[in-house]
């Protein structure tokens, strides 16, 4: 995958994620277009990940160049989803401009080393995170430390957590 770090955004957040921000994802994918950003990576974990990947497919003929670049910590993640997301993830990856796979089988750091690629390779995520500790939080804290802009989707939360 080709990466200029000033052209990529990242997603990253919960798995628990229920669509309710769906609308503002997609606002956020436009104002960070419009700003020139081209490539927007998804970790394909369930949830926020499949749900951000699927908009940024869904506005592919609205905004000439979008691409979508999946980042899968390792080959066969989708066996561990359940029927509906392993569909969901095997349409997304099909449709993707860039897949990449970090290692050829699962290991203990498989998800830390998959959000850190995330973080250290774009210089925007757009997030949903509560704050509570977790990968997603993970994921922020470090794509913040680097200056990283971070757009916090979460709603109520985002003015009360501090990256």
């Amino acid at each position: 995958m080709e990466n200029d770090k000033s052209a990529t955004a990242a997603f990253t957040g919960h798995r628990d994620y229920d669509g309710r921000c769906d609308e503002a994802l997609k606002g956020a994918i436009h104002d960070l277009y419009n700003e020139g950003y081209r490539t927007f990576m998804s970790g394909m974990a369930v949830g926020f990940d499949l749900a951000a990947a699927e908009a940024v497919l869904s506005l592919r003929n609205e905004l000439p160049g979008i691409r979508l670049a999946c980042i899968i910590p390792f080959e066969g993640q989708e066996q561990r989803f359940g029927d509906n997301d392993a569909e969901r993830f095997r349409r997304i990856t099909g449709a993707a401009d860039d897949i990449v796979t970090l290692s050829d089988r699962y290991t203990p750091y498989a998800y830390a080393r998959r959000n850190d690629f995330l973080a250290d390779n774009s210089s925007a995520v757009i997030a949903y995170c509560s704050g509570r500790r977790s990968g997603t939080e993970y994921t922020v804290r470090r794509a913040s430390r680097q200056s990283s802009r971070i757009i916090n989707l979460y709603g109520e939360q985002q003015s009360s957590f501090d990256f």
